[in-house]
């Protein structure tokens, strides 16, 4: 017969063990998810090491701009071939900055889309020799999307919320509704106005200003026009009288690029020479393009007020290279105010491409559940993908009026 001080030891000890079992389960229920990101889907290397809590442990980038602004604009095979030379280099540092190897990673998140495909191959080459290496889940990113919903790593965003994405190769309005749910009611129809400021600066030759040569052409532009007058020059697209919420930027590329050549011919100036204008044409054209996305701002907000896309106390998100432009910034602002939103940016290191959102995407949908590749070896890249249900021609037929704008906003 076993006796009674044995018995209630071997149930304590029982005890403990499925205490101690518990504790380990939900320890590991509740440790936190750790993705790396790669990102290669245009110009700039980028890796990254972020947690479930939005930490970033550790980073790296490798910037190709220099370089493409000494050629006049990015050319793919020379992108291609830096990404080529920087990969492995600039995954080894994120890695190493995090304190972190392979095996302490949950995933692997990389860009798959869109971009310029000898890029993104690149990259998703990369990130299949790591999960063939180490057996971790692949997570395709959509570049767009990471953009997107690079705000919530940074505070609390309830969805939805409407999203307004400006850079060099794109222009988009979209409410994310959710992780991997986003409509999309306007798109760039042409030249996305990073490129036409970066077309328009090299038009301009302000490279071969000392103050602007190690600037892209948008920064040199917004730079020079803090000292111009933006109502010098007219570049009034006819675009900006559609009701919809397409952006179009090819209009006033045209306009400035034609006054530009102009201006040269009276001034009797060639080769590298700057035209004496250059300042308030910087400010006029930074005008323009600012005037063009406020205003499909002001019928974005219409339309989600009417279709009931959105929560009262709204927030728009703003991110993209062009997003770092301080003037467009406070502009936006001013029409958030107008609507009862909430403006958030993230900050400029966030708006350019990096590592870090594609991580912190793919910690979003390793948190859902969802998007993770069943087969990493099969995943392709695809340069054109539209970020989400496209809703634009059903905007455009409604018509929508909305109220006149007035920018006071001095750059």
């Amino acid at each position: 017969m076993m006796h009674l001080s044995h018995y209630s030891y071997s149930v304590n000890r029982a005890i403990w063990k499925i205490t101690r079992n518990f504790h380990k389960t939900c320890q590991h229920l509740s440790k936190s998810k750790v993705v790396l990101g790669i990102e290669t889907s245009c110009d700039d290397t980028g890796a990254a090491v972020v947690n479930t809590e939005g930490q970033i442990l550790g980073e790296a980038l490798n910037s190709q701009t220099k370089i493409h602004v000494e050629h006049g604009g990015i050319n793919p095979s020379t992108a291609k071939s830096l990404h080529i030379e920087q990969i492995k280099n600039v995954v080894t540092t994120a890695l190493q900055r995090a304190g972190t190897t392979l095996q302490d990673l949950d995933a692997i998140a990389v860009t798959t889309e869109p971009g310029l495909a000898p890029c993104l191959g690149i990259g998703l080459g990369y990130a299949k020799e790591l999960v063939a290496e180490s057996g971790l889940p692949m997570i395709p990113i959509h570049h767009m999307q990471a953009h997107a919903l690079t705000a919530r790593l940074l505070e609390h965003i309830e969805f939805p919320f409407l999203v307004l994405l400006i850079s060099g190769g794109h222009s988009i309005l979209t409410v994310a509704q959710d992780v991997d749910r986003f409509l999309l009611i306007g798109r760039g129809l042409d030249t996305s106005p990073g490129d036409c400021l970066e077309k328009v600066a090299r038009c301009l030759n302000l490279k071969s200003l000392p103050e602007c040569q190690n600037l892209s052409g948008g920064a040199a532009i917004e730079m020079l026009a803090k000292g111009g007058d933006p109502k010098r020059f007219a570049f009034n697209a006819a675009q900006n009288r559609v009701p919809s919420c397409d952006f179009s930027f090819s209009g006033v590329r045209t306009q400035a690029e034609t006054h530009i050549q102009k201006e040269r011919e009276q001034e009797g100036i060639s080769g590298e020479s700057v035209i004496s204008t250059v300042e308030d044409l910087c400010a006029s054209l930074q005008y323009a393009i600012t005037f063009q996305i406020c205003r499909r701002l002001q019928r974005a907000f219409s339309y989600c007020e009417l279709q009931g896309l959105l929560p009262e106390n709204s927030t728009l998100v703003v991110s993209g290279g062009v997003a770092s432009n301080q003037y467009i910034r406070q502009c936006l602002q001013q029409v958030c105010q107008m609507n009862s939103a909430r403006l958030v940016c993230p900050p400029p290191k966030l708006c350019t491409d990096n590592g870090v959102m594609i991580a912190w995407n793919g910690i979003e949908k390793l948190r859902i559940g969802r998007g993770i590749s069943s087969d990493p070896q099969s995943e392709n890249y695809s340069p054109r993908s539209p970020i989400g249900e496209d809703v634009t021609e059903e905007l455009f037929r409604l018509g929508l009026k909305i109220p006149r704008l007035k920018l006071e906003i001095q750059p």
